[in-house]
């Protein structure tokens, strides 16, 4: 499996009518996991690089809510970039994936959904150290 089967593009459903745009996430449904933690970056700007890291345990769905920013993707081997753009589309990041998410425009919001709890110690933060574990599976 490459790494955008891994890491597919969703697409959720606008539900919206005359009042207004409405998106429905269901975790287990919609997602792949059930949602333990939701968090949110904004305030960030063009110059600004978040993320920087793989997760041993946890997985993720990234979506830009407001604005847009990348998402930067990689296993070590193969790479590509999500463009978040819009509030109906989104991003999975399965367990052991690298991530780095930058180009904010001003007004983004970028909506994370996670599968776990935080736990600082499944954080991997150094590359170098990210690619040593990833050659041992």
């Amino acid at each position: 499996m490459n790494l955008r089967e891994k890491c597919p593009i969703i697409h959720f459903d606008d539900l919206g009518d005359e009042r207004g745009k409405l998106v429905v996430i269901e975790g287990g449904q919609s997602i792949p996991f059930d949602v333990k933690r939701v968090f949110y970056i904004y305030d960030s700007d063009d110059t600004v690089v978040r993320g920087q890291h793989a997760n041993r345990e946890s997985e993720f769905v990234l979506i830009n809510v407001a604005g847009r920013s990348k998402v930067r993707i990689t296993d070590g081997e193969e790479e590509f970039v999500a463009e978040l753009d819009r509030p109906m589309t989104g991003v999975y990041i399965p367990k052991m994936i690298w991530k780095d998410m930058y180009d904010f425009s001003k007004d983004s919001i970028l909506l994370v959904l996670a599968s776990t709890h935080y736990d600082g110690t499944e954080y991997i933060r150094d590359y170098e150290e990210y690619l040593k574990e990833v050659k041992k599976k």
